[in-house]
């Protein structure tokens, strides 16, 4: 895989689904044409944000449809790697989607308490999103629907920050 020379951004989903191990590539299929979605309402390129996954292998298929979750030792047996990722790429902005993502990054267990919020820890800038998968019902709400209008928002301003070189446009 190739590296953007400068990682600025980072996107951390949950894991690779049934059409992401088919292409080989991140965000393929239904949800990643919500996602592209999402930024073209935030005003970025994919191009922009490096992707990633707290899990790297495909958890399986659920039962009742979707996929399923990683289990915690998929998450254990990962997490060198993502930290790794982190620690070299240094992004300035890291945008968690989904709840594990959430979750494993933030230790916030409620999307509502962390989407439409711009959240600094160390000197970088977390902006949580919803996973755009169908099967979540999280944004059938409309207050949910409002707090992905707020996050996408902030994810814009601070991808414009970057672009202006700003670090994730906040003061540190």
């Amino acid at each position: 895989m190739d590296l953007p020379k400068a990682v600025r951004a980072m996107l951390v989903a949950q894991a690779p689904g049934s059409t992401e191990v088919r292409t080989r590539l991140p965000f393929t299929g239904p949800a990643g044409r919500r996602l592209a979605g999402w930024f073209e309402r935030a005003g970025v390129s994919r191009e922009e944000i490096y992707l990633s996954a707290i899990a790297r292998c495909f958890p399986g298929k659920a039962k009742g449809g979707g996929d399923l979750v990683p289990s915690r030792a998929m998450v254990r047996n990962c997490r060198p790697h993502l930290e790794r990722e982190l620690e070299l790429l240094k992004p300035e902005v890291v945008v968690p989607v989904g709840g594990l993502a959430i979750k494993e990054l933030l230790g916030i267990g409620r999307l509502s308490e962390a989407v439409g919020k711009a959240i600094v820890r160390g000197g970088v800038v977390y902006v949580p999103l919803p996973h755009p998968s169908g099967a979540s019902t999280w944004l059938n709400r409309p207050e949910n629907k409002e707090r992905l209008a707020v996050a996408l928002g902030l994810l814009g301003e601070r991808i414009a920050a970057l672009r202006r070189g700003e670090r994730g446009g906040i003061d540190l």
